[in-house]
């Protein structure tokens, strides 16, 4: 685990040939109306492992086996997709963004994984209160187009925002083989209210590794945090004022 202040204040981000991928307000996070794409097909899966993934246990790592179902694993073909989940009593579906990165033709992997919020009284609280073998139904195939990537194959530096379980399409992200892929100087700001919330801490030394220096930026740290401070969807809004074309952020929702 690497936790350090950033070399630079969040105040003096300057545009300059970036491209920046945004998560902070993903469908994940909270409820949100039946999107356009719902499905109208299903699929029967049980899940693999539900565990905490935050030591407030505020996120949840689930991990849905899908050994059976070969299509709808290689309908996963980008980073930032979801896949559509229908829980019972729930009045609509959710829509979670997969957190592992898209199977590589030829692999052997088998499930897909998630960082779920627990938000009392929500469909994705009754998912993360449920065991290992339970089935739920999901999607047929994944939706959406993903991080539209080739969009911004000629910059030079990427800055990525993500904030609480927003981080799991980043974690596909990168896990997916951008970073290696495009040689670029690439910033991770990870905005979460303190540690406790935050997810992935255990993968930051391999991320790094890969090539993203981490920053994290927590709202409401304890007194002895030194790093930085403030709320990270604020700052797409700078960039924009700050002379950002909107061309260049990408989404995934």
């Amino acid at each position: 685990m690497l936790l350090r202040s950033a070399p630079r204040r969040l105040h003096l981000l300057r545009p300059h040939h970036l491209r920046l991928l945004s998560t902070a307000a993903l469908a994940s996070a909270a409820p949100a109306p039946v999107p356009p794409q719902a499905p109208t097909e299903w699929a029967e899966a049980p899940l693999a492992a539900v565990r905490p993934a935050t030591a407030d246990a505020s996120l949840f790592h689930v991990s849905l086996d899908l050994s059976a179902h070969g299509d709808l694993l290689a309908s996963h073909a980008a980073a930032g997709q979801f896949l559509p989940f229908r829980l019972p009593a729930a009045p609509y579906p959710i829509f979670l963004a997969i957190a592992s990165p898209p199977p590589p033709p030829g692999s052997s992997a088998a499930a897909f994984d998630f960082l779920v919020k627990r938000l009392p009284g929500t469909p994705s609280a009754r998912l993360c209160d449920l065991r290992p073998g339970d089935l739920v139904h999901v999607g047929a195939s994944v939706v959406g187009r993903g991080f539209e990537v080739a969009r911004i194959a000629d910059a030079r530096d990427v800055l990525v925002f993500a904030t609480g379980s927003g981080i799991s399409p980043i974690r596909s992200l990168i896990e997916s083989g951008f970073v290696e892929n495009n040689k670029t100087g690439i910033s991770l700001f990870y905005g979460v209210r303190n540690l406790q919330r935050m997810a992935y801490q255990e993968r930051f030394n391999d991320w790094e590794a890969k090539g993203v220096k981490i920053v994290p930026v927590l709202s409401r740290p304890d007194s002895q945090w030194t790093g930085e401070r403030g709320y990270v969807q604020e700052i797409t809004k700078v960039l924009v004022a700050d002379g950002l074309s909107k061309d260049r952020i990408l989404t995934n929702f």
